[in-house]
C-alpha cells in the first residue's frame, strides 16, 4: 500500500483531518522561492544616510580639486622645462626641476620607515598581546597623544635633544658601517660633518611616523580571531607560537597598510625636515654627512618670494608628491580590503 495509502487511510479514519486537507490551500512551486523582506527606512535614517554620503562625496569632491588647481597651476613649468623638469637638479628662474630633490624626500621617508616599522610593529604586539589592561589602557592613550603632538614640538624636540646626542651613534656608524656607500662619509670624521643630515632628519620623522603604524597594527592585531588564538593554545603553543602562527599572518596586510600609511605620512613632513636639514641642491646618496633637501622643504622655503614661473614650478613639484602621497593610499587602502582583517572590517 505504501505511504501513500496510508496518509490516505489516516484522514478517511479521521474526518478533521480529512475536512482540513480538503480546505488547506493549494501549494505552487512559487511559494518555495524566499520572498524578499523589505524595511521601511525612517525618516532619521534617511537624513544620516544622505548627511554620510554627502560626507563621503565631499572628500572625493575636495581631493579632485587640490588634484585640479596643481595641474592648472603647473602647466606653465611643464611648457617651459618640459621633461626636463623630472631630471634637471638645478632650481632658480632659468633652470628648474625636482632630479635631486625628490630623491631626497624619497631617502628621508626610507629612513624614516626602517625605524618606525619594526618599532612600530614590536610595540602594537606588546600592547595587544602582552600588556596586562590597565598598561595597555595608558599605552594605547600614550600613542594617540604622540599622534596628536604637533610637528612643530617634535621638530623642536630633534633639534635641541636628539640632534646633539645621535652625532657620537652617526660617527659610529661611518666608522664601523662606512664600507656601505650610504654610511660612506667623504668629509672630517668631526660633529660638524653630521649636524643636520638626512639621516638625523629621517629620525625625526620616524617618531611622527611610529605612532600610526603603532596604532593601526595594534588594532588590526587585536581583530585576529578568538577561535584561532585558542586553537592554537589547545595545539601546545607558546604566546609567541600563537603570535607567529595567528597574529602576524591575520595581520600581514594590515602591517603592510599601517607602513604604507606612514610612507605617504613622511613624504609629506614639512616642519621636522625644514627644522634640521641644511639646504643643498645636489644629490647625494651619503646620508650620514651634513645636507640635504625635500620637495616639502623646498615649497615652504621659497613658495612666497618665488616669480611666477618659479612659483609655478614649486606647485608642479607639489604636484608630483601629492600625486606620489594619493598612490600610495590607494595601494595601502587596496592591500588592507583585500586582507582577512580588511574584510572583517568592511563586514562589521
Amino acid at each position: 500500500m505504501g505511504l501513500r495509502g496510508t496518509a490516505a487511510e489516516g484522514e478517511e479514519g479521521n474526518p478533521t483531518m480529512a475536512a482540513l486537507a480538503r480546505s488547506g490551500p493549494t501549494l505552487t512551486p512559487d511559494d518555495d522561492k524566499p520572498r524578499p523582506i523589505v524595511v521601511r527606512v525612517s525618516t532619521g535614517d534617511l537624513i544620516f544616510r544622505s548627511a554620510m554620503r554627502a560626507a563621503g562625496l565631499m572628500v572625493l569632491v575636495i581631493t579632485a580639486s587640490i588634484l585640479i588647481f596643481l595641474v592648472a597651476r603647473s602647466i606653465p613649468a611643464f611648457r617651459s622645462a618640459g621633461f626636463s623638469f623630472f631630471t634637471t637638479s638645478q632650481f632658480n628662474g632659468y633652470q628648474f626641476g625636482i632630479a635631486a630633490i625628490l630623491p631626497f624626500s624619497v631617502l628621508i621617508a626610507v629612513i624614516a620607515l626602517v625605524i618606525a616599522i619594526p618599532v612600530g610593529i614590536a610595540a602594537a604586539l606588546f600592547i595587544s598581546e602582552y600588556a596586562p589592561p590597565g598598561l595597555r589602557r595608558a599605552l594605547i592613550a600614550a600613542i594617540d597623544l604622540m599622534a596628536a603632538v604637533p610637528s612643530i614640538v617634535v621638530a623642536v624636540f630633534g633639534l635641541y635633544f636628539l640632534m646633539p646626542r645621535i652625532l657620537g651613534f652617526d660617527s659610529w656608524l661611518a666608522q664601523h658601517l662606512g664600507f656601505i656607500p650610504v654610511f660612506r662619509v667623504t668629509g672630517p670624521n668631526s660633529a660638524v660633518t653630521y649636524v643636520q643630515s638626512t639621516f638625523i632628519a629621517g629620525v625625526v620623522v620616524s617618531l611622527l611616523v611610529i605612532p600610526i603604524i603603532t596604532s593601526l597594527s595594534r588594532q588590526v592585531f587585536s581583530q585576529a580571531p578568538q577561535g584561532e588564538r585558542e586553537a592554537a593554545y589547545a595545539l601546545g603553543a607558546t604566546r609567541w607560537g600563537m603570535i607567529r602562527t595567528v597574529v602576524l599572518p591575520y595581520g600581514r596586510a594590515g602591517m603592510i597598510g599601517a607602513s604604507m600609511l606612514g610612507l605617504g605620512r613622511a613624504l609629506g613632513e614639512t616642519i621636522a625636515v625644514s627644522f634640521i636639514l641644511t639646504p643643498i641642491y645636489s644629490f647625494s646618496p651619503h646620508v650620514l654627512q651634513s645636507g640635504g633637501n625635500s620637495v616639502t622643504y623646498m615649497i615652504a622655503n621659497y613658495l612666497l618670494d618665488a616669480g611666477s614661473l618659479e612659483r609655478s614650478a614649486l606647485l608642479a613639484a607639489a604636484m608630483v608628491l601629492f600625486v606620489m602621497t594619493l598612490g600610495i593610499n590607494v595601494v595601502a587602502a587596496i592591500v588592507i580590503s583585500r586582507s582577512r582583517s580588511g574584510a572583517t572590517t568592511a563586514a562589521d
